[in-house]
């Protein structure tokens, strides 16, 4: 069991590295308003903004909600049942804590994103 656990906590860390090159490729699907707008500006800005949003250590929030995640699993497993249980908890609440701290990160990058986006003027329709 110590060893799934220790694949499954790498294998979100490894989620969490993949995050930024994902975010850079594609705009997280905000929309504006392009009525007016310069698109080669825009993409300019959109570039820029979401270079600050990889700023964001979206593996950060992965390691505290795994962390976390274990801990809580692993007590609730405890309380229900015995230390194998807890171990089977510890585990699962590894990886569902470790998947929240990763959407978690995703979601304040694509903040970041929005928030640049209409400091700079542009009308954000989502």
């Amino acid at each position: 069991m110590r060893y799934s656990l220790i694949a499954s906590l790498l294998s979100l860390i490894l989620l969490a590295g993949c995050s930024s090159s994902r975010t850079q490729q594609h705009n997280g699907g905000i929309i504006i308003d392009r009525k007016g707008v310069d698109l080669i500006a825009y993409q300019a800005d959109l570039d820029e903004c979401k270079a600050y949003a990889n700023q964001v250590n979206t593996g950060d929030k992965v390691a505290k909600g795994t962390a976390s995640g274990a801990v809580l699993g692993g007590v609730l497993g405890a309380v229900v049942g015995n230390s194998s249980t807890a171990q089977k908890g510890a585990g699962a609440g590894a990886i569902t804590g470790g998947v929240r701290g990763y959407s978690q990160g995703e979601k304040e990058k694509q903040r970041v994103v929005r928030n640049c986006l209409k400091g700079r003027g542009y009308r954000v329709l989502n």
